[in-house]
């Protein structure tokens, strides 16, 4: 049953802070599931994470107290009865019905009475107070909010959590012929190498799949690659380079490419991936921290471990995944990183540093005050018409700033930070 898998998940994510992608992999390797069902299971989890804190604010308007710490698998019942009452336009009655089963069969039978009365009231009056609730604000942790409201400006805090609430839609980089792709995919060739699809599909069935000639990659995450410039027979290490999106890009571009990554699993990934891809990075499994190459590399990309913020609008996990206090240990990862870059690279050496944030702190901050405490490093602003980039898109600092609000008549993109740093 879908719902039992959703419940799963959602219990994953909320109780246990496992992140959304791990748990459905993993969960669904043990079911038998049709893809009809699969589907419906994961629309029904993104849908409850992107709304959880209108869902919440529903439930605690209609629930005469708190459920508290006990409670906590049931209240996950409820927010998956609440989504598909009202975000997901199924059947009152069977949503109803599905919830309390699913509270019998998880051994929450006492929770059964509750269950069903919060969510026959939710049927009647739920839409009610829906329209009246600011939507995008419930559903922004009020720290994320403060912060994007300071540094984007109330429109632009805004827009992204109104963004965050769209499914995105499917981009994926193909290896050339982005135009051809683009009729065989009924897609449209949006900017590169970047094909977009704005309807849902099951990868493994679209043309092309199989036979290795494009990987899912949001535009955004597509453009660090391109801040190299020429990479042909350049020697690149990626570091903390799975799943290889990145790694496929400079493997495109005629690079060679060093993959490095710390997790045995996650290279293995990685090498899933390339062979599907029929590309051949070197792969090694360790610290990017400690790791040295044989000779000096001609350049190095980090997509450095962080937030994902950026990603909110594929990864609603991440606003229980991830809160303030983990900033500052990614940060602390983010600058030790560059200091591990400057001594990979030869002098003149190309070093660009990306991640996939909305924070400054994960961002312009940290390229600051490497900039600052090591004069050997020197920062090589970008130039959006070089590139083909809109202005937006670069910072008067000349650093890359992607907004889900940018594209936003073709769909948006995610939130990337990126810098290019030269070795003096």
């Amino acid at each position: 049953m879908p719902r039992t898998l959703a419940a799963d998940i959602m219990e994953d994510v909320i109780i246990r802070k496992i992140p959304f992608d791990t748990s459905f992999s993993k969960r669904l390797k043990v079911r038998n599931l049709a893809k009809r069902d699969i589907a419906f299971c994961f629309n029904l989890v993104l849908t409850t994470l992107r709304r959880g804190g209108q869902i919440d604010n529903l439930i605690d308007t209609f629930l005469e107290r708190p459920l508290g710490a006990k409670g906590e698998r049931a209240m996950v019942l409820l927010r998956l009865g609440v989504a598909q009452i009202i975000f997901m336009d199924i059947k009152p009655y069977a949503a109803v019905d599905t919830s309390v089963r699913l509270a019998e069969s998880r051994k929450l039978g006492h929770y059964k009475k509750l269950i069903n009365a919060i969510l026959r009231k939710l049927a009647k009056e739920g839409l009610r107070v829906a329209e009246k609730q600011n939507a995008e604000k419930l559903n922004t942790p009020e720290w994320l909010w403060n912060i994007w409201k300071k540094v984007y400006g109330s429109t632009t805090c805004y827009n992204m959590a109104k963004a965050h609430q769209m499914q995105p839609p499917l981009d994926i980089t193909v290896k050339k012929d982005p135009e051809v792709w683009a009729t065989k995919l009924s897609g449209i060739n949006i900017f590169g190498n970047t094909v977009r699809l704005n309807q849902s599909h099951h990868i493994e069935d679209l043309p092309g799949y199989s036979e290795g000639d494009w990987w899912v990659q949001d535009l955004a995450a597509t453009i660090p690659v391109m801040l190299f410039g020429n990479t042909l027979n350049s020697c690149v290490a990626d570091l903390c380079a799975a799943p290889g999106g990145k790694t496929a890009q400079l493997l495109s571009r005629g690079a060679k490419v060093i993959a490095l990554d710390l997790s045995h699993r996650r290279v293995g990934i990685l090498e899933q991936n390339m062979k599907r891809l029929k590309l051949e990075p070197e792969t090694v499994v360790e610290d990017a921290r400690i790791w040295r190459p044989k000779k000096p590399l001609d350049a190095v990309l980090i997509d450095a471990p962080c937030s994902s913020t950026g990603t909110l609008r594929r990864n609603p996990d991440i606003y229980y995944t991830k809160t303030k206090k983990d900033i500052e240990k990614l940060t602390g990862i983010q600058k030790t990183l560059i200091e591990a870059a400057k001594n990979m690279v030869k002098k003149g050496g190309v070093i660009v540093f990306s991640t996939c944030s909305l924070l400054p702190q994960e961002g312009i901050d940290v390229i600051e005050g490497a900039l600052l405490e090591d004069k050997s490093l020197l920062r090589a602003p970008i130039s959006a018409e070089k590139l083909g980039l809109m202005p937006d898109l670069v910072t008067e600092m000349g650093d890359l700033r992607t907004l889900p609000v940018h594209y936003s008549s073709l769909g948006g993109m995610d939130g990337f930070y990126a810098a290019r740093l030269i070795r003096n």
